[in-house]
């Protein structure tokens, strides 16, 4: 009887020590598991990486750059060649667009220089699949000063210190976005209806010539001309202060813009 008592004993700490056993195994096991899971930090918390593209954006996103001419001045609808733009390409595609207008009147190009400095500014840079850019008036016009003393000793050392400026905004764009393709718009000519018109066309040419020779330096960077849009009827696209253009005056620098866009 004690023999069978004591078998009885050792029967049930051999079950307790087998249930002990797959217990730790099972922890064991269960801990080994969950060590390899990876776990996935919540999408507010993912930071991206400056220069670094989101793929998972809807639709295109358009950067617009510059200066009052990105602004829309002179357009009693407030749209500028920008509003009219992003019309006409919703009108061609269903792709969902985003714009972000950064154009700041009267914007010289050692202003933009530092404006693309700025880390938000920068942000956008990188994720843009289209950038649009119109400066180099306010560098050449002066607010009419150009006008007073038309020399080559005057405009000489402005297209200078522009073109180097232009290249530096340029080198900035493309370093931050490789993808991008970038539209320079070229200048028009506002003074045309003047009587030295021949002399301020001349150098209004000169002036794109050499902004399209740097656009060239770099890729996927397309120069837009617009002085044959405004050469025969300028009065009939300014605005009243005949140096802006109008909405019509826009609608053609718009038009121009988005032949060019496929996607």
């Amino acid at each position: 009887m004690k023999d069978k008592g004591i078998s009885i004993l050792l029967s049930i700490s051999i079950l307790f020590t087998l249930v002990l056993l797959g217990g730790l195994s099972w922890a064991l096991k269960s801990y080994l598991f969950e060590s390899q899971k990876v776990v996935e930090l919540p999408k507010q918390l993912v930071e991206e990486q400056p220069g670094e593209k989101n793929t998972q954006k809807e639709g295109k996103f358009i950067l617009a750059l510059g200066d009052s001419l990105t602004r829309g001045t002179g357009d009693p609808t407030g749209k500028g060649y920008i509003g009219q733009l992003i019309d006409e390409l919703q009108s061609k595609s269903k792709e969902k667009i985003t714009l972000s207008n950064m154009g700041i009147k009267g914007q010289t190009s050692a202003q933009l220089l530092s404006q693309i400095k700025e880390k938000e500014i920068q942000r956008q840079m990188a994720e843009a699949d289209y950038i649009l850019l119109t400066i180099g008036g306010n560098d050449l016009f002066q607010q009419g000063q150009t006008l007073v003393d038309p020399s080559p000793t005057m405009i000489e050392p402005l297209q200078k210190a522009y073109l180097k400026n232009l290249r530096e905004i340029l080198q900035q764009l493309r370093t931050l976005n490789k993808d991008a393709t970038i539209f320079m718009i070229g200048l028009y000519n506002p003074f045309s209806y003047l009587d030295d018109t021949l002399h301020t066309s001349q150098i209004v040419r000169e002036w794109n010539y050499q902004s399209s020779e740097v656009c060239a330096e770099f890729p996927l960077i397309v120069y837009v001309p617009t002085f044959d849009l405004f050469q025969l009827k300028a009065e009939d696209y300014l605005y009243s202060d005949k140096f802006h253009p109008n909405g019509e005056g826009y609608r053609l620098i718009a038009e121009r813009v988005a032949s060019l866009i496929n996607w």
